[in-house]
Parts: C-alpha cells; structure tokens; sequence
C-alpha cells in the first residue's frame, strides 16, 4: 500500500474517530432534551393528581368539620333544653306542694267572713294570700278559668253531673271543686268542676 493511501485511511479513522464523540454528545443531547420535553407533562399529570387528591382531602375535611359543628349544636341546644326542662321541673315540684297551702288559705278566708274574727285577722289573712298568689304569678303560674265555661278536658276534671239550673248551663261547668292550675302555658293541676247536664 502507498504511503498515501495510509495516511489516507489514518485521516479517515481520525476524523471518524472524532466524529463519533460529536455524534454520541449529540445523541445524548437529543434524549436529554427529549426527557426534558416529557418530564413537564408527567410532572403536570403528577401535579394535578396531587392537587386533585389535596382536594378531596380538603373537601372530607371540610364535610366533617361542618358534622362535627352540626352534632356540637345539637348537643348545646340538647343540654340547655335540659336545663330549662330541669328549672321548670323543679319548680313545678315546689309549686305543686304549695297549692294546697293556696287552698287552704281560701278556705280560712272563707270561714273568716262567716266568723266573729275581727276585720284586723281577716286583713292579714288576705294580704298574707295576695302575696302568696303574686309569688307565683310571678313565678309563671295562673289559675284555670272554669266557671261556666265549655268542658275541655285539656284543663277540666269533671268530677260530677247535676241537672243544669238554667238551659244555657248544659255541658258547661256549674260549680269548681278544686281550682286548677298552670305553670307556664302548662297544667300542673287539673280544675276539678261540675258539668250541668
């Protein structure tokens, strides 16, 4: 071979040789800016999935938090009903106990006006019974209107029957045996009457 032709083919492997690193370099240029054009649209797809689940945990967390305020609502409004519940039963009780005493001062009043006593004794008695009542109408409590009303028996105990002494008292209560009474809107003693028939 011609010394030529050697230096020839030594250039030509050179230049290959030089070529194939430009080759290789652009090669991996290639796949890097290839990644780079595939890693945003991954990165986007796993940013809206993420963005995606933050806001279905958002939303959970959002609907257990207005439960969560709805049950504590519930609860307070439970516990103060309760309470009121609690106050009225309470007064109820010592309310019950005292309208018998009510009773009884109708009765001395009563017996006072046929009696002897002196007008001082008849006077203390009664200032003595006004009070009491203007304890409990302050109280809530307020005495059932019976006499000659219509029987309802949301209010009225009949206890008796008798002949009613005029047409227009037929069905209607003629005579109150027992006062009753309510506490607040509510019956705490039934009015024990009797009805004309």
């Amino acid at each position: 071979m011609s010394k030529h032709r050697l230096k020839k083919m030594n250039q030509n492997t050179k230049q290959e040789a030089q070529e194939e690193p430009a080759i290789q370099n652009e090669a991996e240029e290639a796949k890097k800016q290839e990644a780079q054009e595939e890693a945003p649209e991954t990165e986007q797809a796993d940013a809206a999935s993420v963005a995606e689940e933050a806001q279905k945990q958002l939303q959970e967390e959002k609907n257990k938090y207005i439960y969560l305020m709805a049950e504590f609502d519930n609860y307070r409004r439970r516990v103060s009903q309760e309470k009121l519940e609690l106050i009225d039963t309470a007064a109820k009780g010592v309310i019950n106990d005292l309208l018998p005493v009510v009773d009884n001062f109708e009765r001395a009043l009563k017996s006072l006006e046929d009696s002897e006593a002196t007008d001082a004794a008849k006077m203390g008695t009664e200032l003595i019974y006004k009070q009491l009542l203007d304890v409990l109408k302050k109280k809530g409590v307020c005495e059932i209107d019976a006499m000659g009303k219509e029987l309802d028996t949301d209010e009225h105990e009949a206890v008796a029957q008798i002949p009613a002494p005029e047409e227009n008292l037929k069905g209607k209560v003629v005579d109150v045996i027992q006062k009753g009474y309510k506490l607040n809107g509510k019956v705490i003693r039934y009015a024990k009457v009797v009805i004309g028939i």
